[in-house]
């Protein structure tokens, strides 16, 4: 029997009258790589923070390698939304690194060679050699998520959670980065959460799909969640899925309160 990495078990997060999602029963295994896909506001991220232990569950209870969640885990990497950062912080990029191999414990352990190994594989594999010395508050937003990618990484963990880390990045790097999540799932038995708008750069590598809807979700494989007659079940008017090449594209129709707010193109 696979050991499940995460554990989701009738989970329900609302917001104060707002229900995000109710009676989420959701086991996550080594290796998987799961999208997340749904509207804006149908709680995407606030599931990835509640894993992480940043938001109290309405009820249910969330299990990381067996254990309750609670303040974070250094076996759990986060990529969090692209977001600027305070251009006076006097932090560089390799550094940004290493801060995700030891947590914060700042001091001589940092100028181990195995570290610094380590820091320089992970600025190679996400492009990033050439803004090293950088200040972070120097980098442009594709470069300094590319960063945090390799933030996650770094520390080889269990559970990638990934909050649309493909945002602020060119179709290069978009490859570039999904390809680095899919080696890093596979080298070191991980398992990824990715929540994303656009499912195509990953859909050969998705297992499974979580899909979030007006207080709802669904949870397949992308041919078992991905279609017409069960998006249109989950928000209640009709929507269409387009298969061309190889490629999604998901169609709501206008014409109702509740529709899907995104399109996969």
């Amino acid at each position: 029997m696979t050991k499940n990495v995460l554990t989701i078990s009738n989970a329900t997060l609302a917001h104060g009258s707002k229900v995000l999602w109710t009676n989420l029963n959701l086991e996550v295994h080594a290796h998987e790589f799961i999208a997340v896909i749904g509207s804006n506001g149908s709680g995407k991220t606030s599931l990835l923070r509640a894993i992480l232990g940043q938001e109290r569950l309405t009820q249910g209870s969330i299990q990381f390698l067996g254990k309750p969640v609670s303040g974070g885990h250094p076996k759990i990497g986060y990529i969090p939304q692209n977001r600027s950062v305070d251009g006076q912080v006097p932090l560089r990029a390799k550094d940004l690194l290493k801060f995700g191999i030891d947590g914060g414990r700042w001091g001589i352990g940092l100028a181990k060679r195995s570290v610094a190994r380590k820091v320089a594989a992970t600025l190679k594999a996400v492009e990033g050699e050439a803004f090293a010395t950088k200040s972070i508050g120097e980098l442009s937003g594709g470069e300094l998520q590319r960063l945090r990618v390799g933030q996650a990484m770094i520390g080889e963990p269990k559970l990638i959670l990934a909050d649309e880390p493909l945002s602020a990045l060119d179709l290069h790097q978009q490859a570039n980065v999904a390809q680095l999540l899919d080696q890093e799932r596979k080298e070191h038995n991980a398992a990824v959460l990715f929540v994303t708008h656009d499912v195509n750069p990953i859909l050969g590598m998705v297992d499974r799909v979580l899909y979030l809807a007006n207080g709802q979700f669904r949870i397949g494989t992308p041919d078992e969640v991905l279609r017409s007659e069960v998006l249109t079940e989950l928000y209640g008017t009709p929507v269409d899925v387009v298969r061309n090449q190889g490629r999604i594209v998901v169609i709501g129709t206008h014409e109702h309160d509740h529709h899907p707010d995104e399109e996969w193109h």
